[in-house]
């Protein structure tokens, strides 16, 4: 089955650190853009092999992102 998960972004000192919306516990760092997607990605391919060897349930993607106007 192919999904799609959302990737946020957060710049850091080291560079970016990108955290999967829909599985939080899937998150990486890099020193670019590039290198944080591609981190992210080997992160959610070790998590999903981890959760189908203990018979859990993958979360599925598709979240519904909203940005909400605030003043500050």
């Amino acid at each position: 089955m192919l999904t799609t998960f959302t990737i946020a972004y957060t710049k850091i000192s080291a560079g970016y650190m990108g955290q999967l919306i829909e599985w939080p516990e899937v998150i990486s760092e890099g020193e670019t853009i590039e290198s944080c997607r591609q981190s992210v990605q080997d992160a959610l391919h070790e998590m999903i092999a981890a959760y189908r060897q203990q018979n859990k349930a993958i979360p599925l993607g598709k979240s519904l992102i909203e940005h909400i106007p605030v003043e500050i």
